[in-house]
């Protein structure tokens, strides 16, 4: 018989850290510029694909580059940092392509139909949002939006995995690992796809109207976190 008390009372602080990282990668998504398949036609601000499709890809760099980490130190902090500056590495490239792309190949301007004036730059954008459509680009304040953005999804992915591999039980590393990395990728796509849903589509960043639904997604991915946080500390520390 799995002692499923006496596992959750030593991994009390795991299962915390496992729903904090869960709220964070579900904030983070907030930030990230989606334009889906308007995007993709320069008829929206953002990168042109989906919600998890970009939450996951940095995500997923952070957890790799966070596992690197942890083939060099233990250190908990360099750990995780180096998991969100992976990520935001990544988002920053992505939208950074995606920008040349929509300059330089459909010869369209970065500019918002959401705000007059750019939040960071303070530049007017209605006078270049061609008729139609809901801008196109990525403008600098969803720019900087996508890297908050990115940064706190690979902040919450590597803080769930390190804290996964806290866990004490007696697997072999690699399985251990393999089963942690499993499970840590699962959790990001519930809390990617939690967001996708409240968003309902396209969102440009932290000015755009729709970030101010976060609160409801961050509920969400907090009870839904947390479920999954006990259900794998009980299955991996019974193992």
């Amino acid at each position: 018989m799995i002692d499923i008390v006496g596992i959750l009372a030593d991994n009390i602080l795991t299962i915390v850290l496992i729903t904090l990282g869960g709220i964070l990668i579900s904030l983070g998504v907030h930030f990230v510029p989606v334009g889906g398949a308007p995007a993709a036609m320069a008829q929206a601000t953002g990168v042109g694909t989906g919600t998890v499709q970009l939450a996951a890809g940095a995500g997923l760099t952070g957890l790799v580059t966070a596992g690197f980490m942890m083939n060099v130190t233990d250190n908990m902090g360099l750990i995780i940092a180096s998991g969100t500056i992976g990520a935001m590495i990544m988002i920053s490239v992505t939208m950074l392509v995606g920008q040349m792309m929509y300059v330089y190949g459909v010869g369209c301007p970065p500019a918002s139909a959401k705000v007059k004036y750019d939040p960071i730059t303070k530049d007017r954008q209605d006078l270049y949002v061609s008729q139609g459509t809901e801008g196109h680009g990525v403008p600098t304040a969803s720019y900087i939006s996508g890297i908050i953005g990115g940064g706190l999804g690979g902040l919450g992915g590597s803080m769930i995995y390190y804290a996964l591999l806290s866990i004490d039980n007696g697997l072999p590393e690699a399985k251990f690992i393999g089963i942690a990395s499993i499970f840590a990728v699962g959790l990001f796509f519930v809390n990617a796809v939690i967001p996708s849903y409240n968003i309902g589509g396209t969102i440009e960043g932290f000015h755009d109207p729709k970030f101010k639904r976060f609160p409801n997604a961050v509920l969400a991915s907090f009870i839904a976190t947390f479920l999954a946080a006990i259900m794998g500390v009980v299955a991996i520390g019974g193992m």
